[in-house]
């Protein structure tokens, strides 16, 4: 049975939802980002009032088509501020969202839970000190620095299994460890550093993804991250993210349907109705 700081996903249990808390100005979706206490404090009583079973923070844009890239002193202290105010006002467990090892270890000092690296703990390479030492649960996005070649399916399983490997070097048990495909994060070319070139098309490799999400889980739960992003502003030609709430709900509860067992999501309210009927209309 997994569990995720402390509460239980996969299998039998009810498909769980990260509720996201954005703290950096430059991320895509302007709505999400929320910099003030009373901001933070509001959008973390709202996703708890709306079904949220954790809130996974951020403290730097990673968007593949943004330059976005902030120090760690800046993207820590963020986090940090947001921790506490998080701490405050709930007992949600919190996921932290990054991939550099010196905010992930602040975060794990201050009683955060779940390290959420969209490298899959490739990126930093103190990022294995601070696991070892510290042993939270993990989400493991699937990612490559250099470009990969293949069958989506096949290739985005092998980056997982390769960073399983790492999680399990750093002595972290099995059941604390969540699969995310990375959606959105594979592409021919981008601004930032935090993505996986692919010379193939990435629309047709996330829509691959979500469709076969039962093949990648290798006895691990799934974490799907679609909201807002450039994959329904593609498919629905939609430029601004927050005309795509429709096409975000819809492509999750497609995602429950075909496998996932936790939905990353601004849009934690609107999320669970979606996932809840679609649960009910697939037994």
């Amino acid at each position: 049975m997994t569990k995720i700081a402390n509460i239980s996903v996969g299998g039998r249990n009810p498909v769980r939802i990260m509720g996201i808390l954005n703290t950096s100005p430059e991320s895509f979706y302007k709505k999400s980002v929320n910099t003030t206490r009373t901001k933070i404090k509001n959008a973390v009583i709202q996703m708890e009032n709306d079904g949220a079973d954790f809130i996974d923070v951020g403290g730097m844009s990673t968007a593949p088509y943004l330059s976005t890239i902030v120090s760690e002193k800046i993207e820590s202290k963020r986090v940090l501020d947001a921790i506490k105010i998080i701490q405050n006002h709930t007992n949600l467990p919190i996921s932290v969202d990054t991939c550099r090892s010196s905010v992930a270890e602040m975060a794990l000092k201050n009683d955060v839970e779940i390290i959420n690296d969209i490298s899959g703990l490739k990126y930093d390479k103190n990022m294995k000190d601070v696991i070892s030492k510290f042993h939270p649960s993990l989400i493991l996005c699937a990612y490559d620095s250099k470009p990969i070649l293949g069958n989506p399916i096949n290739s985005t399983k092998k980056l997982l299994k390769n960073s399983l490997k790492i999680a399990r070097d750093c002595h972290v048990s099995d059941k604390k460890i969540v699969l995310d495909p990375a959606i959105g994060f594979f592409r021919k070319a981008g601004k930032g550093k935090f993505f996986t070139k692919i010379k193939t098309d990435w629309v047709e490799r996330d829509l691959s993804i979500i469709k076969n999400l039962n093949s990648l889980k290798m006895k691990y739960p799934i974490l799907i991250s679609v909201s807002n992003k450039s994959l329904i502003g593609n498919l629905l030609q939609k430029e601004n993210p927050s005309d795509r709430l429709f096409g975000s709900i819809t492509a999750e509860a497609i995602s429950v349907l075909n496998g996932a067992d936790i939905i990353r999501t601004h849009n934690v309210g609107a999320t669970l109705d979606a996932i809840t009927i679609a649960t009910k209309l697939s037994k």
